[in-house]
């Protein structure tokens, strides 16, 4: 059975009481503590003119979900290290301090601006499926979806890229040895480190799964069966030493060497099909990013098997031709556009794209201004189109999955963007026996059935079909954008569908409502994917938005806190980071 997580449990309708109305407008009761605090806030709040502040720093910014994995990426930028090496040691450090997200056993993608060439590079370690996977292979005798079998066993995972991701990484660009870079995860995994209190509540959440591994339970379960509790140290001897192989034997100690054998030999014992020549062909591809300018920033982000930079350029695009910035920040008018041109993007993500090595991606139509004006004309600015007239695939799924990202940017203008992941918070909950890593449940990213929606609530097409060696269809936007005179910036998120719309409402609270790196993160947001016909917001938004926008056919649900997006930013004044309040540990440092 699925773990249910917050979302599911705590989706509603949107209903405000009096208190609300006070409140309206105000994000996180800021009002309220204003009017507590009264003429001394008044003076500091004239001393600013906006609430939230980034941290600053003179040489480098690192900005990850996860504290002790950002003061390793801070150490390796002082020790004379790149931030590919920084990213690369973060990569490594999150899989030991960050399990639920950060990993070996994952993939993602990685956006790469190097000093040394102008061209932005787009990194694609995406899982595979594995050589005997089949299109139907997770359907049952009645031809539904499987759910416990797509997520929740080791047939649910698929061929792992994320340590061939950070060693392609590294060997291209990295200054530092790679022992040097790696010494910081080994040491956190083979000393322990203090378990923080968001860590242990997500161990706690995630126990039943956890359970069901002998080898997961080997590590997060202490002797007498209790689970680690906050302020105690954990220490992962097995995960230590798949590190030390790594750092001394490259790629080939995950991938053909005794790794790998551990992870094939708990395949067969646990009816997965990840075999070793799967391990052995995998390889990371280099790809061309997405490119686009929005009100003349231009913008990088990750093309297929990735949807973000296709969906955002197309959302951005249309979005242009509207006065987002005379709308005002989160407006009712600036919803609706944004909600219309949501859904129109995220229908074509559902039905046109997939790995292109298995899929031709209608890329130069969706990310055209010529596509984007004839979307806007569609759009009615005084009434939401339903989302059946766009669509008629229909899904009442809200769910939610753990990815994490982090931005890294050095005084060289090396610029790291990565979002990496296990789909599910701890993927499948297995945990590969003698190496001390947790496998991925990326598999469920395919269309298992189509018209079936995925764990993200997505119904996608014939195009993510599950073939062999095809890599399933994402979310994942890792972006690069770089401003007037150079300013250089680095975003992305976790959240699953809600990625790409978290990720570009950070960029527009920069380019169109001109707000500071900190306050671009912090405001509250919205998101729309045309199935379910809603608009998610979280808290801090106007009770009279929205009744003006039920008013104009829309359905809001309050919705929890949405994506997570650590940003990094470099300009002539200096550097500025951005971690994301939502969710707990999330930490930026410069130096």
């Amino acid at each position: 059975m699925l773990l249910k997580t917050k979302m599911q449990r705590k989706v509603k309708v949107l209903k405000y009481n009096v208190i609300d109305r006070v409140l309206s407008g105000f994000l996180f009761g800021f009002l309220a503590l204003y009017l507590s605090l009264g003429d001394a806030y008044a003076i500091a709040i004239q001393e600013s003119d906006q609430r939230f502040h980034p941290v600053v720093g003179d040489h480098g910014m690192v900005a990850t979900q996860e504290k002790k994995a950002t003061l390793v990426g801070v150490e390796i930028l002082k020790k004379g290290g790149s931030a590919i090496d920084a990213a690369v040691a973060v990569g490594f450090a999150l899989a030991v301090t960050l399990p639920k997200a950060g990993n070996l056993g994952g993939g993602g993608f990685m956006m790469i601006k190097s000093s040394d060439s102008p061209e932005v590079v787009a990194l694609n370690y995406r899982e595979k499926a594995p050589i005997l996977a089949t299109k139907n292979m997770y359907l049952d005798q009645n031809g539904d979806v499987d759910r416990h079998k797509v997520s929740d066993t080791y047939l649910a995972s698929g061929v792992p890229g994320t340590v061939a991701g950070l060693l392609w990484a590294h060997d291209k660009y990295g200054k530092l040895p790679l022992k040097e870079v790696m010494a910081p995860a080994i040491s956190l995994a083979e000393n322990g480190f203090i378990i923080e209190p968001y860590f242990a509540e997500s161990l706690a959440e995630a126990a039943p799964r956890l359970k069901d591994s002998k080898a997961a339970s080997s590590v997060f379960f202490k002797m007498d069966g209790s689970l680690y509790q906050a302020g105690e140290i954990l220490k992962q001897p097995d995960l230590a030493n798949t590190l030390k192989l790594i750092s001394k034997n490259g790629r080939d100690a995950f991938y053909k060497g005794k790794i790998a054998e551990l992870i094939v030999v708990d395949m067969k014992k646990h009816g997965g099909i990840i075999t070793m020549k799967d391990l052995e062909a995998y390889q990371v591809t280099v790809e061309k990013p997405i490119k686009g300018i929005y009100r003349g920033y231009t913008i990088y982000s990750m093309p297929p098997p990735s949807s973000g930079g296709i969906v955002m350029m197309e959302i951005l695009n249309i979005l242009e031709g509207y006065p987002m910035g005379k709308y005002g920040l989160n407006s009712a008018k600036t919803m609706h556009v944004m909600t219309e041109a949501f859904n129109y993007a995220y229908n074509d993500r559902n039905t046109d794209l997939g790995d292109p090595l298995f899929v031709k991606n209608p890329t130069k139509k969706l990310t055209s201004k010529q596509y984007a004006e004839s979307i806007r004309q569609k759009i009615d600015l005084s009434k939401h189109t339903p989302s059946s007239v766009i669509s008629k695939s229909i899904t009442p799924d809200h769910e939610s999955t753990q990815t994490t990202h982090y931005s890294i940017i050095d005084h060289e203008d090396n610029v790291v963007s990565n979002t990496y992941t296990l789909n599910y918070s701890y993927g499948n909950g297995k945990m590969v026996k003698g190496a001390g890593f947790l496998l991925n449940n990326e598999m469920d990213d395919f269309t298992a059935k189509v018209g079936a929606a995925n764990a993200h609530g997505l119904v996608q097409g014939e195009a993510n079909a599950i073939e062999p060696q095809k890599r399933p269809l994402s979310s994942m936007s890792p972006t690069i954008m770089i401003g007037p005179k150079g300013v250089l910036y680095a975003t992305g998120s976790p959240g699953g569908g809600r990625i790409i719309t978290t990720v570009l409402q950070v960029i527009l609270n920069i380019v169109d409502y001109q707000l500071d790196l900190q306050s671009a993160v912090s405001m509250p947001r919205m998101h729309s994917q045309l199935w379910p016909d809603e608009i998610m917001i979280e808290q801090g938004f106007s009770v009279d938005t929205v009744n003006i926008l039920e008013v104009m056919g829309h359905k809001v649900v309050l919705f929890d806190a949405m994506g997570s997006a650590q940003t990094a930013k470099k300009s002539d004044h200096g550097f500025k980071g951005a971690a994301d309040p939502r969710r707990m540990g999330a930490y930026a440092e410069g130096y």
